[in-house]
């Protein structure tokens, strides 16, 4: 995957909450998704487009 595909525009991420709390999200760059931690949902990143789905999040265990 090219490195520029999955990165997102800085001033996207400020402006995306999460969809479930309307919380804040934290950038995994490593991991290619947008995190909620009040939630504890990963929202994937695909060709550098966030799905923010909930269906489409991966739940985040401990």
């Amino acid at each position: 995957m090219d490195a520029n595909a999955s990165r997102v525009d800085p001033k996207l991420l400020e402006l995306l909450v999460c969809p479930l709390t309307k919380g804040r999200l934290r950038y995994d760059a490593e991991a290619h998704e947008l995190v909620s931690e009040k939630a504890r949902l990963a929202y994937p990143i695909r060709d550098g487009v966030p799905i923010m789905l909930v269906s489409e999040a991966r739940k985040i265990e401990d």
